[in-house]
């Protein structure tokens, strides 16, 4: 992490890199962290890495749990620019759904158009859990996401 001058702009990169240091070294957990400031694992990671802005309120209590400076609290509430490096990542894990989105996608398409119509599943008014459900061939990874339908409008 660079050391921030008195006239540079801290980052949403900064203040990602502060969260990633600050969590660490309290051996918090994003489970542990999203309680604290009221927000859902899944939502508080994102955010943490700049995928999202965090609420005024929500700013305010991740600078304060997480022990950063206050000038990372309007950096928290910045509305993010979503784009990252690679077109296809190669962590396994990432990537992993990248394959699945591949294989499934188009069924996805066909069975959200055929039960709800010429639309998509929004990511804007959307939530998503990760659990772990034990299973005696090896636990599984439980993904569930609930996103809006937003219908394609014709004019």
């Amino acid at each position: 992490m660079k050391d921030l001058a008195m006239t540079e702009m801290m980052t949403k990169e900064d203040v990602t890199a502060m969260i990633l240091s600050a969590k660490k070294q309290a051996g918090m957990t994003w489970e542990g962290i999203a309680e604290k400031i009221g927000m859902s694992p899944v939502w508080t990671h994102s955010a943490a890495m700049g995928m999202n802005a965090f609420p005024p309120e929500k700013a305010k209590l991740m600078v304060s749990v997480m022990g950063l400076p206050q000038e990372a609290e309007s950096v928290l509430a910045e509305s993010p620019t979503k784009i990252w490096e690679q077109a296809v990542p190669t962590d396994p894990c990432i990537y992993r759904f990248y394959e699945i989105v591949g294989v499934y996608g188009p069924t996805l398409k066909a069975l959200i158009q055929e039960k709800f119509g010429d639309g998509i599943m929004s990511a804007i008014d959307f939530d998503m859990t990760v659990t772990r459900v034990e299973n005696p061939k090896g636990d599984r990874v439980k993904v569930e996401m609930s996103g809006k339908y937003l219908g394609y409008n014709a004019w």
